[in-house]
């Protein structure tokens, strides 16, 4: 797909970052060491979205755009739909194991295998966007999952936000905590386990699947993204009580993961082309959302959904529950105890903050809003 961003502005600024352009390409004595430098690399980028989520799927064709035509071809990635190469849940276990050099995903889908992996993307209650943003790149997170992912073979590189989730199509509206006792809800990693302590009961089901296990009353209920991406599967028809906040996902922070064996042998400049490259498409698909996500809420509302908040006392006892499995977790776990630890006081500094001058203006400008 084609990038918003003014074409070809990353690659050329590589190339001459990296000295593969310009006179270094022209020079003949350059050959021998630019052959050596840019080796000529074939690598299979496996997604957990298809084709048709074309933000999702769309980070993966950017990134494969960008280091082509940085490289004039000489490394060359494949972005893969989700199920062609692996299928979603066990994408990040085949980056692991070398079976794809890469893949794209949120971390959430190894919260079975290490539930420390979640608070790489969102964990209830967590961090906004630009939260998780600010605590990956300046707040020492990156540092702190980079030995975890180590531990499973894998590097990553943040590969684009959600910002923060709607909390799902019900086929019930949800008026009190009690509504979610045994309720039938497709949502998973730790979003899943705060759900269960309500007595709710978590089902796995793939994207693809929701409206087919809603129409047929398999599900009550189904958490996809957002506005945008939610619009896609006619979910408002089958389920039109569309809730919000999900406060399970207030910043989804997706990765794109790399074999660490893989990772290594790269070329510095070729490392360095990846990072330069995925924080790019990492602006490009938060914005992307941020700017289609309204006129996706229009017309859904439109087409019959019904708006409604998630009642306060379902928010406040999903805080405590929250709490109640994080507490849970870190007692069995010491990277998830260290590590959450990291981000709950990294969390509550970022709010006070937020509440003094952002949350300050949008309220005010909510208001100036309504007057029109």
């Amino acid at each position: 797909m084609a990038s918003d961003l003014p074409d070809r502005t990353l690659p050329r600024r590589a190339l001459l970052a990296a000295g593969l352009g310009g006179a270094a390409a022209a020079a003949p004595l350059a050959a021998p060491a630019l052959a050596q430098a840019a080796p000529e690399l074939r690598w299979r980028l496996s997604s957990a979205y298809p084709r048709n989520l074309d933000i999702l799927f769309g980070a993966s064709e950017t990134l494969a755009r960008l280091v082509g035509e940085a490289t004039d071809g000489r490394f060359q990635i494949k972005p893969l739909p989700v199920g062609e190469a692996v299928a979603a849940d066990g994408l990040i276990d085949a980056v692991a194991a070398g079976n794809v050099e890469m893949g794209h995903a949120p971390a959430t889908l190894a919260t079975a295998k290490d539930p420390t992996f979640a608070l790489a993307t969102a964990l209830p209650f967590g961090l906004n966007a630009r939260g998780q943003n600010a605590w990956w790149h300046a707040g020492g997170a990156a540092d702190l999952f980079s030995e975890v992912f180590a531990k499973q073979g894998l590097a990553s590189l943040p590969g684009g936000n959600t910002g923060a989730q709607m909390g799902g199509w019900f086929r019930k509206e949800v008026k009190s905590a009690a509504d979610l006792q045994g309720l039938k809800i497709r949502i998973a990693g730790l979003g899943a386990q705060v759900l269960a302590k309500f007595g709710a009961q978590p089902q796995p089901t793939a994207g693809p699947d929701i409206y087919a296990a809603l129409e047929s009353k398999a599900i009550d209920a189904a958490e996809w993204i957002g506005p945008y991406d939610d619009e896609k599967l006619g979910l408002q028809k089958v389920a039109p009580i569309y809730h919000y906040p999900g406060f399970w996902e207030g910043g989804a922070m997706l990765h794109f993961w790399i074999n660490a064996e893989k990772w290594k042998a790269l070329p510095k400049t070729y490392r360095t082309l990846l990072q330069a490259a995925a924080a790019q498409v990492s602006t490009e698909v938060q914005a992307r959302y941020d700017a289609r996500n309204p006129g996706a809420l229009r017309r859904l509302v439109a087409g019959g959904a019904q708006l409604r908040p998630f009642p306060q006392d379902v928010m406040e006892a999903a805080l405590k529950h929250a709490n109640d499995v994080y507490g849970e977790i870190a007692g069995k776990n010491p990277d998830f105890k260290r590590i959450y630890e990291a981000m709950r006081t990294f969390r509550n500094e970022e709010y006070l903050w937020f509440q003094v001058a952002e949350y300050t203006y949008d309220n005010f400008m909510i208001r100036a809003r309504a007057r029109g």
